[in-house]
């Protein structure tokens, strides 16, 4: 369970806490949305509305990893895995996340420059996306909490690390899967893999190459996306800028691993500092957008060679304030269509 701390200093982060695991926040794109200050990327490549996006978690500070891009509070991490959290059921999940989110966004209900109807459908959310902080895949009754999604009539995208494969299979077999599964690529060989994600899982590499083997068993049956956080090196002198994973020469072993996946698109996108990671990362180490198409096009080329497929991988979309490129090869399979929730 989280701990009064934990939970106070989430709650100063604009968290709002469901439950003993669980948390929501207000997206910057969602605000932006409501603002009329433009969307998020997912917006104009999948046809999503920003306004009605909740970003949550199942399970908020429980990861096996403590990556070094990653700017959430990972050093309050409460565990690796959840055997000793009191679990939440999913109904109660999605009620509590829906009043804790609705709570946070109060405030814009009296701004008169905000249109009421654009309010009043943001307070009822069309896409859930487990991408705020900690492992998704960590909650044990994951399956079901996707399908109290799904009665809502509402998207599920889950973002994973990728080191549970049999709940990605238990998901496929209780025909509970997300509408999008994406898996967090940040590493393309085990050497850099240990040192980038600091996992307590001794078999991290070995679990994540399962992974992406499941994946490309789930063609057809969720949308699937391997997403690249890119890094770049820093002319500073300190051991940590040295690393970074955006060289030329990984871009082979990425596309290796890429084409185990079979995934339907590809994520290139570019570190922010922001956050926890700014006690890892400067500000120095955050690609331009034109540096992460260039890199984007690159891993094209390596996923365009030696292959038998007749349809090839290209630029679906950009986007300069997002710093990200999307990768796939039929550009009209982007837009998410009803049957597909």
């Amino acid at each position: 369970m989280l701990s009064k701390k934990t939970k106070e200093s989430l709650e100063k982060m604009h968290y709002g806490i469901a439950g003993n695991h669980s948390a929501v926040q207000v997206c910057r794109w969602t605000k932006n949305s409501l603002n009329g200050k433009g969307a998020c990327w997912k917006e104009k490549f999948y046809g999503i509305k920003s306004h009605r996006c909740c970003q949550m978690s199942p399970a908020v500070m429980w990861c096996e990893n403590s990556c070094l891009h990653c700017w959430r509070p990972i050093t309050k991490v409460c565990d690796s895995n959840m055997k000793n959290a009191k679990i939440d059921e999913p109904k109660f999940i999605i009620e509590e996340i829906l009043k804790q989110r609705k709570k946070l966004m109060t405030g814009f209900k009296g701004d008169k420059k905000i249109s009421r109807k654009k309010y009043f459908e943001s307070i009822e959310p069309t896409l859930f996306t487990f991408s705020l902080s900690g492992e998704p895949t960590l909650y044990p009754k994951l399956g079901e909490l996707i399908k109290e999604i799904r009665k809502r009539k509402a998207v599920s995208f889950i973002v994973t690390n990728g080191l549970n494969p049999r709940v990605l299979k238990k998901l496929e077999k209780e025909k509970s899967l997300p509408t999008q599964l994406t898996i967090s690529m940040n590493a393309p060989n085990e050497k850099l893999y240990k040192i980038w994600h600091n996992s307590k899982n001794k078999n991290a590499w070995k679990e994540f190459n399962k992974s992406l083997e499941v994946m490309k068993t789930l063609k057809g049956k969720t949308r699937r996306a391997i997403r690249l956080t890119l890094v770049k090196p820093s002319i500073n002198k300190k051991e940590i800028n040295a690393i970074n994973n955006m060289s030329d020469e990984l871009t082979s072993q990425y596309a290796s691993l890429i084409k185990k996946a079979e995934p339907d698109f590809v994520h290139v996108k570019g570190f922010k500092s922001i956050g926890y990671s700014r006690k890892r990362f400067d500000y120095d180490r955050q690609p331009f957008y034109e540096e992460v198409l260039d890199y984007a096009k690159k891993l094209m080329f390596e996923l365009n060679k030696n292959t038998n497929s007749k349809i090839p991988w290209k630029i679906l979309g950009k986007e300069n304030r997002s710093c990200v490129v999307v990768l796939g090869k039929n550009k009209k399979d982007m837009k998410i269509k009803k049957e597909e929730i």
